[in-house]
């Protein structure tokens, strides 16, 4: 009897603990189907990848970013050359007290160089040389056969350029200037120590107004300062070369003796 009750209580204690565990496995199948159940919308969105890749530099990236917000813009292209080189020829025609005792179309050649500090400004630097032909009435009165003569000039002047096409230029310059004015007379038969005329006064050797007694009137050599201005026109002919057409108005002056020019010159640039 005893040993009948001891297993009708073994019975009911392993069917209570099959009946427990029954119980915990269908509440953990209750949970995870109500998880699995829960609706979309509460889960978070998956984050998308970029479709553009992050450049590496943060910099440049602000750089590039920079460059779309302006459309359009471009750098600036410099439509100038720093340096511009010219030479030259033509003929001079004179002026005042010049154009007296020297026949205009004295032949010239002149060269220069420009330093261009933006599309319309600069400064120029040029050497001239200008022969003076004299005329026969200055001969006679230096009462010699022939003669020679010239000037070599220096000038220094702002240039303001004045494009007017992609073909077609301008400028104007003026400034100031440096004569040296010389020339021979072969030979004379004017007297030391007589009274200077008006050709010798601007021949330049006279000492109050009398021929030096040492007979050193056949050559002359005068220093001048003065001044220059004047303007010219450009063509372009290839991509770094222009020929250009210039006039210019010369005028130097020492102890009341003077010189005057009026210098036509023909030549390119680069």
């Amino acid at each position: 009897m005893i040993q009948k009750f001891a297993t009708v209580r073994l019975c009911r204690i392993v069917l209570t603990l099959i009946l427990a565990t029954i119980l915990a496995g269908a509440t953990s199948v209750h949970a995870q189907q109500t998880q699995a159940q829960q609706p979309a919308a509460q889960q978070p969105p998956a984050q998308q990848p970029s479709a553009q890749p992050q450049p590496e530099n943060p910099q440049a990236g602000n750089q590039e970013a920079s460059a779309e917000e302006i459309p359009g813009r471009k750098p600036k292209v410099k439509d100038y050359k720093n340096w511009v080189f010219n030479v030259g020829g033509g003929a001079s025609l004179t002026n005042g007290t010049t154009a007296k005792f020297v026949r205009g179309g004295g032949g010239i050649a002149a060269a220069g160089v420009a330093r261009n500090y933006g599309k319309y400004f600069g400064i120029r630097a040029d050497f001239q040389f200008d022969n003076l032909p004299l005329r026969t009435s200055a001969l006679q009165s230096a009462q010699a056969p022939s003669a020679t003569s010239h000037v070599y000039s220096l000038h220094l002047d702002p240039i303001i350029n004045i494009p007017v096409t992609k073909v077609w230029g301008g400028y104007i310059l003026g400034g100031g200037s440096f004569f040296h004015r010389s020339g021979k007379l072969n030979s004379s038969t004017a007297l030391p120590g007589s009274a200077c005329n008006g050709f010798f006064l601007w021949w330049g050797p006279c000492t109050n107004s009398n021929l030096p007694l040492n007979g050193r009137f056949l050559n002359s050599s005068l220093n001048q300062f003065g001044e220059n201005f004047g303007g010219g026109i450009t063509r372009k002919i290839s991509t770094n070369m222009e020929i250009y057409a210039e006039f210019r108005y010369l005028h130097g002056k020492r102890n009341g003796i003077t010189t005057d020019l009026r210098p036509i010159t023909v030549g390119v640039r680069w």
